[in-house]
């Protein structure tokens, strides 16, 4: 005799795995809004803080609100439509769409309607990686640079990346492995840069002037197979 789940609830677990991707970018920005929305229980908030790994912190804050049920459920929904978590996380505009009556009712909703946002958002983001010239750059392709690069990586990140030092000192105390601490560092960058996040760009930016690293270390990013 289970109880089917709130339409609040299953609206988030509908996205859970891409809310995921996206929250990972900075984590604990997420947890500490979430925190003044008293969204998680004491118990929970020290829980979910103690996961050193992003992804994982950001899936044990979306586990914890589930089981608080759908008033949590629905206080995150809403805490993702705020300006703040929609300039530091860009790729959650999907988010102000987003209505527990889009799961309720979603049968009676005619495809056509379910299916304009998406298409929009696919021709949008077409046009933004056609306008610079390049694909945005992957995990894969952040994770294969963290590998190589250095005890510069403050310094890299300061002058190539514009990040504050307050952000690199989180992200030092949030990660302690060095390439875990850089690989943050660069997706932080992509999350910012939002469409400019470019592999081009990228190479361009770790190229230039005292901080310019080997070609043989960042030429990949340019380069088409």
């Amino acid at each position: 005799m289970s109880e089917k789940p709130a339409a609040e609830t299953q609206l988030l677990r509908s996205h859970k795995a891409k809310l995921i991707d996206i929250l990972s970018g900075d984590a604990n920005f997420v947890l500490q809004h979430a925190d003044s929305r008293c969204l998680l229980s004491c118990h929970g908030y020290q829980q979910v803080k103690a996961c050193r790994v992003p992804s994982e912190k950001v899936t044990e804050l979306l586990d914890h609100i589930i089981q608080r049920g759908p008033e949590a459920v629905q206080g995150l929904l809403e805490l993702l439509k705020e300006e703040a978590l929609q300039e530091t996380f860009p790729m959650l505009s999907f988010c102000k769409d987003l209505h527990v009556n889009s799961v309720s009712e979603g049968k009676k909703e005619t495809p056509r309607k379910r299916k304009s946002v998406p298409d929009v958002e696919v021709a949008v983001a077409s046009k933004q990686i056609n306008r610079y010239g390049s694909d945005l750059v992957t995990e894969k392709q952040l994770m294969t640079l963290a590998r190589t690069i250095g005890k510069s990586w403050r310094e890299i990140g300061r002058l190539a990346l514009d990040i504050s030092s307050v952000k690199l000192e989180q992200i030092e105390e949030d990660h302690s492995q060095h390439v875990e601490r850089v690989f943050a560092m660069l997706r932080h960058w992509r999350t910012r840069q939002r469409e400019k996040a470019t592999a081009a760009h990228l190479h361009s930016l770790l190229s230039q002037d005292d901080w310019a690293l080997p070609p043989e270390d960042i030429d990949f990013l340019v380069k088409t197979d």
